[in-house]
């Protein structure tokens, strides 16, 4: 028997997902869609290949190509995005790559109101959502505004082949902690928690089938879907402690993103347990595990991912500042941040041992 269902809000996000292997010969399609024909094609340097292979799309002379995204979306970066948007009369952006691409993409859209096709090759997430996340002066700052919310995603699977592992397994287990976030938001909503289950269990599946397999069509297609419906799961409701603390170890230290999500999700779902039971139950059950913050920390050990933050070069002694940060502004989440049980909490994430619920 189905259980009674509260009164909730949804708000469905107004964007186009096209999915499938080969898509990516369809933006030049999509960018037409749009209305469009003057794109500025935007990557990192390590990507830049990828922009040219898709402005080989268009008329020769009509793209611009921006390839120096970079992690964080740092203010001087968007600064020579947008004067080269500006210069080149670009009518909209195509972003091709992970969280850094973008990032910049959404930061040109925030301030040009262009519209946005992206590609994404990372199980980020950030283009399922209308949340920018920009550094300046060593702190990070997030906003939430439709207007950075793409008008396209084309998720090709074939531009994730080429992912390596490590970074594949960072990237999706970052995903995961965006469902796991959706699940105990205070706006929590019973679509987005199906969204938010079944995605988590996509990649509890997928994932180690990409350590042993990671030119398999069918296991990345998985992984992918299941990064779409944990992103989504992110856009559609509000952040909480985890995201809130991984903001603040990217900005101020410069910590590597999808590896310090990795790093932290199971202790700070270890720190909410006894205070968001049924998201706890739901997590458990999509990990298939006993305990949601067990079930996390053991997948992360079978798949070798990052486990402290002293192996991703944050020192000890920025800890107390971190806790300081935190504490300022802090996101909605099932327990009030306390700043002793979240130094005790990173000073355990810090050293990599496994997570216990926290008093």
């Amino acid at each position: 028997m189905r259980a009674q269902i509260d009164a909730f809000t949804y708000d469905a996000l107004p964007a186009r997902i096209v999915m499938g292997a080969g898509k990516r010969e369809e933006v030049a399609a999509e960018v037409g869609r749009l209305g469009c024909t003057r794109p500025l094609i935007v990557t990192t340097r390590e990507q830049a290949a990828l922009g040219d292979d898709v402005a080989r799309q268009f008329d020769a002379g009509s793209t611009t190509r921006f390839a120096d995204a970079a992690m964080h979306t740092p203010w001087d970066v968007t600064q020579r995005a947008l004067d080269a948007a500006q210069t080149a009369r670009a009518d909209c952006v195509v972003a091709i790559g992970g969280g850094s691409s973008i990032g910049l993409s959404k930061a040109i859209a925030l301030r040009t109101k262009l519209p946005q096709i992206v590609l994404p090759t990372t199980y980020a997430g950030s283009e399922a959502t209308p949340i920018i996340g920009e550094t300046r002066d060593g702190q990070k700052h997030t906003q939430r505004t439709l207007q950075v919310l793409p008008e396209v995603v084309i998720y090709d699977v074939e531009l994730t082949l080429s992912l390596p592992v490590a970074l594949s397994i960072a990237s999706g287990l970052n995903a995961i902690a965006h469902a796991i976030e959706a699940l105990y938001a205070a706006d929590a909503n019973p679509v987005t928690s199906l969204m938010a289950e079944e995605g988590i269990a996509a990649l509890r599946e997928s994932l180690p089938r990409i350590v042993h397999s990671p030119k398999s069509v069918e296991t990345r297609r998985l992984a992918q879907y299941g990064a779409w419906l944990c992103g989504t799961c992110l856009g559609t409701v509000r952040m909480g402690l985890h995201h809130k603390i991984c903001h603040v170890l990217g900005g101020t230290f410069d910590l590597q993103h999808a590896q310090t999500h990795a790093v932290l999700i199971p202790h700070v779902v270890a720190y909410n347990a006894h205070a968001a039971p049924q998201a706890m139950a739901r997590i458990a059950r999509a990990l298939n595990a006993r305990h949601a913050w067990t079930g996390l920390y053991e997948l992360a050990v079978e798949l070798d991912a990052p486990r402290s933050l002293e192996a991703l070069g944050m020192l000890e002694s920025g800890i107390d500042r971190a806790v300081e940060l935190i504490m300022q502004n802090t996101y909605s989440n099932p327990r009030a941040p306390d700043a002793h049980a979240l130094g005790h909490m990173l000073r355990q994430a810090w050293k990599g041992v496994p997570p216990e619920p926290m008093e």
